[in-house]
């Protein structure tokens, strides 16, 4: 009886665990290259109550669109074959809980190395995790951007 009631007992615990909150704090960037405009297209998505805390403005403003950009020019550089290259924003879109931001990145005519600077709300969310995919003439390279570790370079 006694080992029924442990049992019992920690199925309840594990059960009420089970609905504890946990914020998850990620962004996800793919990286395209279009050849024939020898261009990086950089789609980015974030959690939008977390960019909104982030840069202190409210998703619903007319502002925001321009908060976003300059968050992103000051938290995203990126170098092809060690020369650092100019990103260019294209746009933003909130969507519910995700905002979508979109940039690039042009005269890249040919990648041997990509090294990326992502600190993307690294410091609002001390557990923030960011990933970035990258397509490259058939390839495909992932990164990992945490707080320690906000640089990451990959080879072709």
């Amino acid at each position: 009886m006694k080992k029924i009631l442990c049992i019992t007992g920690f199925l309840t615990l594990l059960a009420l665990m089970s609905f504890t909150y946990v914020d998850f704090f990620s962004s996800m960037t793919k990286v395209d290259y279009i050849d024939g405009s020898k261009t990086l297209k950089f789609t980015t998505k974030m959690n939008t109550s977390h960019i909104s805390d982030a840069i202190k403005i409210n998703p619903n403003t007319a502002g925001f669109e321009a908060e976003v950009k300059r968050y992103v020019n000051n938290n995203f550089d990126v170098y092809v074959n060690g020369s650092p290259k100019t990103i260019t924003f294209t746009g933003s879109q909130v969507s519910g809980e995700t905002v979508w931001v979109y940039f690039e990145a042009g005269g890249v005519s040919d990648i041997s190395t990509l090294k990326i600077k992502n600190t993307i709300l690294l410091s609002a969310f001390p557990k923030q995790s960011n990933v970035v995919t990258v397509a490259y003439k058939g390839s495909q390279k992932v990164m990992n951007f945490q707080r320690g570790k906000e640089v990451n370079e990959v080879s072709f």
